[in-house]
């Protein structure tokens, strides 16, 4: 297993975490898969507070995971295609 030189262990997969953004948007999936747990609980809480609504921010950020406007996870690591 080689480490990335940031310390953030292995590059994450673009296509799981925009896939997880889109398919599981109102559970925040994608943040705990990219290593921003807290982020996901703020996605988890603003889907339940708005009853499904503010699932179209997650489901946003998966399409700027696909189109490579969001690059990196939590700790810096480009996300590879």
């Amino acid at each position: 297993m080689s480490t990335s030189p940031t310390g953030g262990g292995e590059p994450k997969s673009r296509m799981v975490a925009g896939l997880l953004a889109i398919l599981l948007s109102g559970f925040g999936a994608h943040q705990f898969y990219l290593g921003n747990p807290k982020a996901g609980i703020i996605r988890l809480i603003v889907a339940w507070v708005t009853c499904g609504l503010g699932a179209i921010w997650s489901i946003y950020e998966g399409i700027l995971i696909f189109t490579k406007k969001i690059n990196t996870d939590a700790h810096g690591v480009p996300l590879k295609d």
